[in-house]
């Protein structure tokens, strides 16, 4: 059912790859006579435009009780496209290190594997704080890495930091259920 939240989610997967190109295409910007700033300031707006829907995307379905399983599929999805997207174009042009990049991606493609199976054994593993913070200080380490500001990659850093946290506490809380479930 595409809804109002649903909308926003698309629109933040079709936000992603005109960010990533973006950021590894400067000369749309440098051949029109635009300085270089120029593709940072419009990339980091797409970037916030989109981490705004993200927001908004799940402020509305709960008021609104708008949550469907599309959405529950689409909102995680548009949230990686756009986090990879923009780690992995920094990484491309040198701005972001590509340990970091690597350990934040082997986390995501774990967690929704681990995520995978618990739907597939009935075992709901919804998202936690330490989740939700992640993707916070996940942003600010791409706004600015992206805008080229500094301790982007302190906070790059202490991103990974909380990646990886909450991707044990994922790891823990799918234990626990999983233990629960045999206990049954």
């Amino acid at each position: 059912m595409l809804n109002l939240p649903n909308f926003l989610a698309s629109i933040r997967i079709l936000l992603a790859p005109l960010m990533f190109w973006i950021i590894l295409n400067p000369q749309i910007f440098t051949d029109n006579g635009y300085h270089i700033t120029w593709n940072y300031y419009f990339a980091s707006l797409l970037f916030v435009l989109a981490s705004a829907t993200d927001f908004f995307d799940g402020f509305i379905a709960r008021e609104w009780n708008q949550m469907t399983m599309l959405g529950a599929i689409l909102d995680p999805l548009a949230d990686k496209m756009l986090t990879l997207a923009a780690f992995l174009g920094l990484m491309m042009v040198g701005e972001a290190s590509a340990w970091a990049i690597y350990i934040i991606i082997v986390r995501e493609l774990f967690i929704t594997g681990l995520r995978t199976v618990a739907v597939s054994e009935g075992i709901s593993v919804k998202a936690s704080w330490a989740g939700k913070v992640k993707t916070v200080a996940q942003m600010f380490a791409i706004g600015f890495l992206l805008m080229r500001w500094p301790y982007g990659d302190e906070l790059l850093w202490f991103a990974v930091a909380l990646t990886l946290y909450s991707g044990f506490e994922y790891l823990w809380g799918f234990k626990n259920a999983l233990l629960k479930e045999n206990v049954k």
